[in-house]
């Protein structure tokens, strides 16, 4: 639909950057207009994640057929903002900007390794930004580490006279101190989010890294957040519905695509919609419109939103009970092959892979990907960190002091590795800093 367009202004967030001193690579790919999870249904194809081809994953694949082609075997980066996340794991620039509507950016920043954060709705401009769906969008950021998310937030985000969803408040950009003393901290378990379909190593690594919060003198409490398993089907309902209106703007008639037919301008208007939207996009703006009919509207988008609501609110009772950080998963496995997730439509696997993120996205909350461990196929697994509203700084200390952590656990396996021991011995190693692992 867009296919040669060059926008006559700046986003917001691009024009900020550039104002500050970055320089632009150049655009990635993504899932056409955002819609899906695998970065699979972009107009120039599949993004393949760079650890696709790292030593580790090679040397575990085990080929499913003897005539099956020795590249086959790559894996998804997850959507859509994967080209960012791909961009940033390759080492290919210092960060990426990708859009999270309902966990589009913490997604591939867990299959692909990477830090991904989703700010506050509201905490930076999305003027410039292609809506998907306008009460959730939120500019994402993809990093390396916790320490380069916060300076490109600092960069971002603030008031924008442009989008009168940003916050009046005068955002002052801060630098994130290092946490040593995590004892006052009080950090939520969500019992809900141990979903149907989540993988035991990531469960394995979720409790771990509760224990390690535990073990360091934070509090872990158990919590409940009851909407928790309405909330995808809630997603849905309202992102199509939003998706409907968004993309009426698609019409040939002022920019993008348009169709040589010239019968009318309704049969212009119906052929450009026709030609310029993949199969993914049609069918979510049908959906939508489904939904708003007047018969369907009360019934589908009021109740929707009325969940959404009670969505937010289980957000509110939780942090409201003196719980700081939420810990979840991010994804429900590692990345899988590309071949395997194609066996699934569009909607189905969107389903799936936003189930751990969408939530946050609803109630308007800040959220970031950390990666921690490697899985028995050694790819990357991340976990979520949630926060309170504009709470970016407490998230990303949290976030921060618990990427040190996963550091030195790595550097004492490496230690232990070289000295001929393996991390299956109960053997205490003593670092040089003191420390034991």
């Amino acid at each position: 639909m867009l296919k040669g367009y060059i926008s006559p202004y700046n986003a917001t967030v691009v024009q900020k950057l550039l104002d500050g001193g970055a320089v632009l690579l150049g655009k990635t790919n993504l899932d056409e207009f955002a819609m899906g999870s695998g970065s699979t249904d972009g107009v120039f194809g599949p993004v393949r994640n760079p650890w696709s081809y790292s030593r580790q994953y090679k040397e575990k694949i085990v080929p499913r057929s003897d005539s099956e082609p020795e590249n086959s075997n790559w894996v998804i980066t997850g959507g859509s903002s994967g080209g960012s996340a791909a961009a940033v794991s390759a080492f290919t620039c210092f960060a990426a900007l990708g859009s999270d509507t309902g966990g589009s950016t913490r997604n591939p920043a867990a299959h692909c390794g990477v830090v991904g954060l989703k700010p506050t709705y509201g905490l930076i401009s999305r003027h410039g930004l292609i809506p998907l769906v306008n009460s959730m969008d939120v500019p994402g950021i993809l990093t390396r580490c916790v320490d380069d998310a916060a300076v490109v937030l600092g960069s971002l985000a603030g008031h924008d006279p442009k989008d009168s969803t940003t916050v009046q408040d005068i955002f002052q950009p801060f630098a994130l101190p290092s946490l040593t003393d995590v004892s006052k901290l009080s950090i939520g378990i969500p019992k809900e989010y141990h979903a149907p379909g989540l993988s035991s190593e990531i469960l394995a690594v979720w409790s771990k890294a509760a224990d390690l919060f535990k073990n360091a003198g934070a509090k872990v409490v158990e919590v409940s957040l009851p909407h928790t398993h309405y909330s995808i089907v809630c997603y849905h309902v309202l992102c199509t519905a939003e998706v409907a209106s968004n993309m009426a703007r698609f019409d040939g008639l002022e920019y993008g695509h348009r169709s040589d037919m010239n019968k009318s301008t309704e049969s212009m208007y119906a052929a450009t919609r026709r030609e310029g939207f993949s199969d993914v996009v049609r069918g979510r703006i049908l959906s939508g419109n489904y939904f708003l009919l007047k018969q369907n509207y009360e019934d589908y988008f009021v109740k929707a939103q009325k969940v959404r609501r009670l969505i937010a609110n289980d957000f509110v009772k939780v942090f409201g009970s003196g719980v700081d950080i939420l810990l979840t998963p991010t994804t429900l496995s590692d990345a899988v092959p590309y071949v395997e997730f194609i066996k699934e439509d569009n909607r189905t696997r969107s389903t799936q892979d936003d189930i751990l993120t969408q939530a946050a996205n609803m109630a308007g909350l800040p959220a970031v990907n950390v990666p921690t461990a490697l899985s028995g196929r050694g790819l990357p697994i991340g976990l979520q960190f949630i926060g309170r509203s504009f709470q970016e700084k407490q998230l990303l200390t949290v976030a921060k002091w618990f990427e040190k952590q996963e550091m030195k656990y790595l550097l004492c396996i490496q230690i232990l590795q070289i000295s001929g021991y393996t991390h299956h011995q109960k053997d205490e190693f003593q670092t040089s800093s003191g420390e034991r692992c």
